[in-house]
């Protein structure tokens, strides 16, 4: 199972589930140049459907809850929005924004000079 982008709190769960079933795994990083894959792997490749079947069970679980959780947030009014990602770090955003309209500038550019 691949690694990249997993958040610390469900790398944590999936140990916690795969260790209470019994399941041996052992953790790759992403080594000292960061261009590894981190990962875990099986120690016994017979486990293999039983890991994968409870993996695929908690990543719906998992889906079911943070769509529950972002649901109860939207309701309270305490959801991050596109108005709160500006406002935590303008520049970032602007800078972002800027760069967004440069590819779309370049990517248009060609089209637009046809119609000359």
């Amino acid at each position: 199972m691949s690694l990249r982008n997993v958040p610390a709190d469900e790398l944590e769960e999936i140990h916690a589930l795969l260790e209470g079933n019994g399941i041996e795994v052992y953790e790759t990083t992403v080594g000292s140049f960061g261009i590894s894959t981190p990962a875990l792997w099986l120690y016994n490749d017979t486990q293999l459907v039983q890991a994968r079947a409870l993996l695929d069970a908690y990543a719906e679980e998992r889906l079911q809850r943070m769509r529950r959780e972002h649901e109860e947030l939207k309701a309270a009014g305490k959801a991050r929005t596109f108005r709160d990602i500006a406002r935590e770090d303008p520049v970032r955003f602007f800078v972002y924004l800027a760069a967004i309209g440069a590819v779309a500038w370049f990517a248009l550019v060609p089209f637009l000079s046809l119609a000359d």
